[in-house]
């Protein structure tokens, strides 16, 4: 037969489960509510969509993207992209947008710019002939991993473990 300080522990502990699972919830909408009126959330079907991903055995899901944007004097002279939104599923239109995207380019601002590229030339070069040029390139790589889920599972382990520390303790 269970004794008293027993079941009281075990209640205790329940509602201390029970408790840190509301306090996360409620903290969660607490914060998308402080966003303000002019955040609006997006449809994930539509996010799905845009960023894709590649998902592996234990349910992790991979994509990535390279973009790439030369710019003179505030100017977009060259822009070049490259988005996988799936790597599990790449397309073979992907896998040569990709190889395109590493064959290299060449931007020259200015007359009398020469160039002759090496066979394994994949890069970016950027020549200029000009004086007081504001050249900015920028490449940008987006790399998507999808950790929600181990982070939700491991907030749940913690609130168990800190619910049954406080039910135990004396």
């Amino acid at each position: 037969m269970r004794s008293p300080s027993l079941r009281l522990r075990v209640s205790l502990a329940a509602a201390a489960f029970v408790a840190a699972a509301a306090a996360t919830l409620t903290a969660g909408a607490a914060e998308a509510d402080s966003l303000g009126e002019e955040w609006v959330a997006i449809d994930p079907a539509l996010l799905e969509d845009m960023r894709g991903g590649f998902q592996t055995a234990n349910g992790m899901s991979l994509s990535f993207g390279i973009e790439r944007v030369v710019y003179v004097n505030g100017e977009l002279l060259a822009s070049t992209r490259v988005n996988i939104p799936d790597i599990g599923r790449m397309t073979q239109a992907q896998a040569q947008e990709l190889a395109d995207f590493n064959q290299g380019q060449v931007i020259q601002v200015g007359e009398g710019n020469t160039f002759e590229p090496s066979a394994n030339f994949n890069g970016l070069l950027v020549q200029n002939t000009r004086n007081d040029q504001d050249i900015r390139a920028l490449t940008t790589v987006n790399v998507g991993v999808d950790t929600l889920s181990a982070f939700q599972d491991l907030n749940t382990q913690q609130a168990l473990q800190n619910a049954m520390v406080a039910a135990t303790s004396p």
